[in-house]
């Protein structure tokens, strides 16, 4: 069993910044990927950042200079700092971890971005 955490959501306004975080605990053996997804109203979940064994990192475009993803494998953490943030940011936020195969999810943070 595996289970992800996640906080750091709440309301912001246009411009401002976020850290949302995501522990992972349970039955780890060796997590692959760590990553973030997130969904807006209406819409379908979309892929938001992902940091990869290696060091590899990749946005969505519509992030890319303003969110940065990293993580904390001792801790079995990953991060999303969320900085100029925009109205089209506003969505629940899910992190999501790959261990041997097998995709787990968290809960989901509600981050709005209001003025």
């Amino acid at each position: 069993q595996v289970q992800l955490v996640e906080s750091g959501g709440g309301l912001v306004q246009p411009g401002g910044s976020l850290r949302l975080s995501c522990a992972a605990s349970g039955s780890i053996f060796n997590i692959y990927a760590m990553g973030w997804y997130r969904q807006s109203p209406g819409k379908q979940r979309e892929w938001v950042a992902t940091s990869a064994t290696g060091g590899v990192r990749r946005y969505t475009d519509s992030v890319k200079g303003r969110f940065t993803i990293s993580r904390d494998n001792a801790q079995n953490t990953v991060y999303l700092q969320m900085n100029r943030l925009v109205l089209e940011d506003t969505a629940v936020y899910y992190c999501m971890i790959i261990d041997r195969g097998t995709t787990y999810w968290g809960q989901g943070t509600q981050v709005t971005v209001s003025s």
